[in-house]
């Protein structure tokens, strides 16, 4: 079992930052590759960003692409969602997850958060 607890989410005026992170505990965090989702009010779960195991390999939905970027640090369990340049439509419950294998770019993880509210105003 992987453990997974989302931080950093808040209100904040568009145009603006946030850094979420998401600390894990369990199994060998630097076993999995991990993802950042979201979902808004009556929409599916999307992903928004996702990093291998090693972070060499990096994945941004095209909707993020030039504001977001994901890290991980190994050492201290952690994979970061830095958000830049916030729009009132990033706003959703932000979540993420950890998954094992090669590929990153799917809905199919294994293990989420409980997820944290971003909140973007205009």
């Amino acid at each position: 079992q992987v453990q997974l607890v989302e931080s950093g989410g808040r209100l904040v005026q568009a145009g603006g930052s946030l850094r979420l992170s998401c600390a894990a505990s369990g199994r060998t965090f630097s076993n999995y590759n991990m993802g950042w989702f979201r979902q808004a009010p009556g929409k599916e779960r999307d992903i928004v960003a996702a990093i291998s195991w090693s972070g060499g390999n990096r994945y941004l939905a095209d909707s993020v692409k030039g504001r977001f970027t994901i890290s991980r640090d190994n050492a201290k369990n952690t994979v970061y969602l830095q958000m830049n340049i916030l729009k009132p439509e990033d706003t959703a419950v932000y979540y993420c997850a950890a998954r094992s294998g090669v590929t990153i770019q799917t809905s199919q993880y294994d293990y989420w958060g409980q997820g944290t509210q971003v909140t973007v105003s205009s």
